[in-house]
């Protein structure tokens, strides 16, 4: 196979490695790169786990490619703290007790950052909308959901 040499930012650092092309992102994120926050779950990008913000937009890093992300900026939960509402997020899913296993957590707070980036005041349905790609087993969503919509009021 052909190797490919590519570049991206990640988490504001700028990164170049040599991959074939049917490198998973997620895979190389994880294995080449040692980030752990996107998960390995469904690996057919039905459950959300390995969700990851490229270019400011939630993607399942387990459909895409690595040559995709050539170019590219790529923020994972590590890297995301950055970001204007990723803390405010993480402070409220805390204080609201919306995870509880915690398996689902970056890819629904990655998917909450991308929305609130977009859309500063979200109406209920618009953040059940944007979560709705990310499964979580363990709360119901009732607190996830909770968590996002006390972030944008400030409580």
């Amino acid at each position: 196979m052909k190797i490919h040499n590519i570049q991206f930012k990640l988490n504001g650092e700028k990164v170049a490695l040599a991959v074939e092309p049917s490198d998973v992102l997620l895979d190389v994120l994880r294995g080449k790169l040692g980030i752990k926050s996107p998960k390995v779950g469904c690996d057919r990008g039905d459950c959300g786990t390995c969700t990851i913000l490229m270019d400011g937009r939630a993607v399942r890093s387990c459909l895409a490619l690595a040559v995709e992300a050539d170019g590219a900026e790529i923020v994972t939960l590590e890297g995301a703290n950055t970001r204007k509402w990723t803390q405010k997020l993480q402070k409220k899913f805390h204080e609201k007790n919306a995870f509880q296993c915690g398996f689902c957590a970056p890819g629904v707070i990655l998917s909450a950052t991308e929305l609130l980036e977009k859309n500063s005041k979200p109406t209920a349905h618009d953040i059940k909308e944007a979560i709705a790609g990310n499964l979580c087993r363990c709360t119901g969503y009732e607190p996830i959901v909770a968590a996002i919509e006390e972030t944008v009021k400030g409580k």
